[in-house]
């Protein structure tokens, strides 16, 4: 049985070894190296940044937090787990990858406070858009989703709908004294974008009356259990999607790692379905998933996110890629 057990792991980490991946001395080559820490473990040399159309940015930026901390630990852990995944969907029946995904490294922000930090956020990612990637970035603190989607909006010369998927309407104009905390992320860009929030469980009377003002339509947390709610979601968005994922928005239940759980919100497969409607009958500009806070000996949350990110790959895979991208 213990022999069984390590073929299969030997077999599992030289996986992309034998699909061309690194070629090691001959020494070497027999021994079972583990796979980098990038999106699925994918090597460089398989997935080159000049030939892969989606690209994952790491960013483990957390300066704002409100409650509890952790989420600069995030991007870490869910591609750690993300090196677990089965390569394979069965749902779709293939293997996403295989589109092309190429992971940059950690990008750093600057410790000289949260405007500094997003702008420089803001010249990356413009660089990453120049080169005509589908970027899925990977948080971090939900303030990250600002510059992208800023970024996408001040390029499409259109309107541009942001589907966010959150516990939070994050519409605050200013939270702990600065109007770039993660709490007043989407109020940075609510006059840039039409907001589409879903699974709001926890928002202020301040944070509702701009709702009704702005006519932003939210899908509350308690509306997931009744029908028609996707449609709903379906029908508010324009041709023109970013999609932002707080991964409060699901159960705590299901997603215990993050620092202001809600009780109630998403389940996978609802959601799953939504998110591939997105894709199939919208234009999807570019993906975040933000504020996984990992709980020491509770993995299950972080290859929750790490799964999320692998259906973004698949959905962008099969509905997207070779369309044309002009933002």
């Amino acid at each position: 049985m213990g022999d069984r057990r390590e073929r299969r792991r030997v077999l599992r980490v030289n996986e992309f070894r034998d699909r061309g991946g690194q070629k090691l001395p001959p020494p070497l080559e027999s021994l079972a190296w583990a796979p980098p820490e990038s999106f699925l473990g994918l090597p460089p040399s398989q997935c080159p940044y000049a030939e892969s159309p989606v690209v994952v940015l790491p960013v483990p930026y957390e300066a704002t937090v409100s409650y509890m901390g952790g989420t600069r630990f995030g991007p870490g852990a869910l591609l750690h787990a993300s090196r677990y995944i089965e390569l394979y969907d069965h749902e779709l029946d293939f293997e996403p990858y295989r589109v092309g995904v190429h992971t940059l490294p950690e990008l750093l922000l600057s410790g000289a406070g949260p405007e500094v930090a997003l702008q420089e956020l803001r010249t990356a990612y413009d660089a990453v858009l120049d080169d005509g990637k589908f970027v899925i970035l990977l948080g971090g603190e939900h303030s990250v989703s600002g510059p992208p989607i800023l970024a996408h909006a001040d390029r499409l010369g259109r309107p541009l709908s942001v589907l966010q998927f959150d516990a939070h309407t994050d519409l605050r104009e200013e939270y702990e004294g600065t109007p770039y905390s993660h709490a007043c992320v989407m109020h940075r860009v609510h006059e840039q974008v039409r907001l589409v929030p879903v699974g709001i469980r926890a928002l202020t009377a301040e944070e509702r009356a701009l709702t009704r003002a702005r006519d932003i339509p939210v899908v509350f947390g308690h509306e997931l259990a009744r029908p028609g709610w996707s449609d709903r979601v379906l029908a508010a968005l324009g041709d023109d999607v970013y999609i932002t994922f707080d991964v409060d928005y699901f159960d705590p239940a299901i997603m215990p790692s993050t620092g202001t759980p809600e009780p109630g919100g998403g389940q996978w497969y609802p959601t799953i379905e939504l998110l591939e409607a997105v894709f199939r009958e919208k234009r999807v500009v570019g993906c975040d998933v933000v504020e996984l806070a990992p709980l020491p000996g509770i993995v299950a949350p972080d290859f929750l996110a790490a799964k999320l990110v692998h259906k973004l790959v698949a959905f962008y895979a099969r509905h997207q890629h070779g369309r044309e991208r002009t933002a």
